[in-house]
């Protein structure tokens, strides 16, 4: 309760230190490959996180969903690249790129349990470039 109440008032100093931390790993000589490396796993603690809630093969069957299909292959391909980018190809600037990607791939994923978000993204987005 106590956490609870110094993040309303404005006192989260924890989390943005954590957060500040990671940034950091971009500036050191081979930080871009663990800032690769934690972003991902924190990624699959987010997907296994909602696992604990609903329950592994309930979240299996939502995710394959006919209308989250495509965003959970793109987003399990944008984790597997980030990956192999850093460890494989040793490509940095591709690790970074899939980084992005899977900060776009898991908003996705995540708005389509959200009903009718991402028909207003389209709209926002939409109206926005007219």
């Amino acid at each position: 309760m106590e956490k609870l109440r110094r993040v309303l008032s404005g006192h989260e100093d924890e989390e943005q230190g954590l957060t500040a931390q990671g940034t950091a790993f971009l500036w050191l000589p081979s930080g871009l490959k663990l800032f690769a490396v934690f972003y991902t796993i924190g990624n699959i603690s987010a997907l296994a996180s909602t696992c604990f809630l609903m329950g592994p093969v309930k979240q299996l069957k939502k995710m394959f969903e006919p209308t989250r299909l495509i965003a959970t292959i793109v987003m399990l391909l944008c984790l597997i690249c980030t990956l192999c980018a850093v460890f494989w190809w040793g490509k940095r600037g591709l690790a970074l790129l899939f980084c992005i990607l899977q900060f776009l791939a898991m908003t996705w994923y995540s708005l389509s349990y959200i009903p009718f978000a991402r028909d207003a993204v389209i709209k926002c987005f939409t109206s926005c470039l007219s």
